[in-house]
Order: C-alpha cells, then sequence, then structure tokens
C-alpha cells in the first residue's frame, strides 16, 4: 500500500508529485505536524507551483483524504478476497487481511481515525469527518459485499471491533495479540 514515487518523478504529474509527498508525510506525521514548507521542500517543487497546484493546504488535507481512501479500500478489497478465495471463514479472513496491515512497515494507524482526531484544528472540519464516515462506510459494504455478512447490527459491531483493533495496533501492541483478541472478538459476533 506503500505509494510509487521515488525515481519516478519524470514520468508523474508534479500535481500527482505534491500528492504523493503529501500522502507520505499526512500519513506518517499527521497533517498539524507537515507544513507547506516541508511539503514543498519535500516535493521538490516551488512554492509558486505548490500553490498553483493546490491553492491551500485545505485542498491538499482533502485530495490526500481521497487518495488514501481509494488506495486504501482497494488494497482492503483484494487482500480480503484474496482471503476468502483461500477458503477462510470471514472471521479468519478480516483478521488476517488486517494483520498483513498492522505488520507493514508503512502502517501508521488508520489515516481517517487520525483525520478525524486532527480535524478540529482545520478550518474544513466538517468535510474532512464527512470523508472519514464515508471511508467507514465503504469499508463496511466491503465486508458486507465480500463475507455476505449483512445483519446490520452485526457488521456495526465489527467495524468497532476493527477500529478497536486498528488503534491498538497503532498504539505499539503486539500485533499478533491483537488479531487474536480481533478474531475471537469477530468469531463470538458472527457465530463462527
Amino acid at each position: 500500500m506503500k505509494t510509487e514515487h521515488a525515481g519516478n518523478e519524470g514520468k508523474i504529474s508534479v500535481r500527482d508529485k505534491i500528492l504523493l509527498t503529501a500522502h507520505d508525510l499526512f500519513y506518517s506525521n499527521g497533517f498539524r505536524a507537515t507544513g507547506v514548507d516541508t511539503l514543498i521542500k519535500e516535493a521538490k517543487v516551488t512554492k509558486v507551483t505548490f500553490y498553483r497546484h493546490f491553492p491551500s493546504k485545505s485542498l491538499l488535507i482533502l485530495a490526500y483524504l481521497h487518495y488514501r481512501h481509494e488506495i486504501w479500500i482497494n488494497w482492503f478489497e483484494t487482500t480480503l478476497r484474496r482471503h476468502l478465495d483461500e477458503g477462510e471463514i470471514p472471521s479468519d479472513a478480516i483478521s488476517a487481511t488486517l494483520y498483513e496491515w498492522f505488520i507493514s512497515p508503512e502502517f501508521h494507524g488508520c489515516a481517517f481515525i487520525n483525520a478525524s482526531a486532527e480535524a478540529k484544528s482545520e478550518d474544513i472540519e466538517s468535510e474532512i469527518k464527512e470523508i472519514c464516515r464515508d471511508h467507514k462506510s465503504e469499508t463496511k459494504k466491503t465486508i458486507v459485499t465480500l463475507t455476505g455478512i449483512n445483519d446490520e447490527e452485526t457488521v456495526n459491531d465489527m467495524m468497532m471491533l476493527i477500529d478497536g483493533a486498528i488503534i491498538h495496533a497503532q498504539m505499539g501492541m503486539d500485533p499478533e495479540r491483537v488479531v487474536k483478541a480481533l478474531k475471537t472478538g469477530l468469531e463470538k459476533l458472527t457465530g463462527q
């Protein structure tokens, strides 16, 4: 799920170069801790070029969240489908999918949980939170579609367990223990 831009600077547009740089910095450090000057320096663009493509940091934050959603949801759907196609029951497949993410060197928690926590400091708080809710809604729809579990209360409870597991993994808890607890909770919810 890592962005690909190192060494490909001649193959991507300047706008995408800025967006990919913002993705990596916002996801690893947060958007409050990442200033425009840092973005400009890391993207290797001029201030004029930066503002031509993103007239404000707020617009870049929104573009980042949309981009992050696209790459994460595609990864999640592909990885969950692979586990289910291998014959794993939904609780095992979801747990295995998240475990792959948790042990990835690029894992810094859920970009959307993180963004929701930072949103209060931004003038686009409502837009950020709407994108975050939409992301969680699409994640839920992906789970319903791929697992066939469509009881709304059960799926909502599953999402709470998943978000809790993400937060625990982000806090540095052992990913194997986190996933074991997640799997146990999912098994109880789904009766598997």
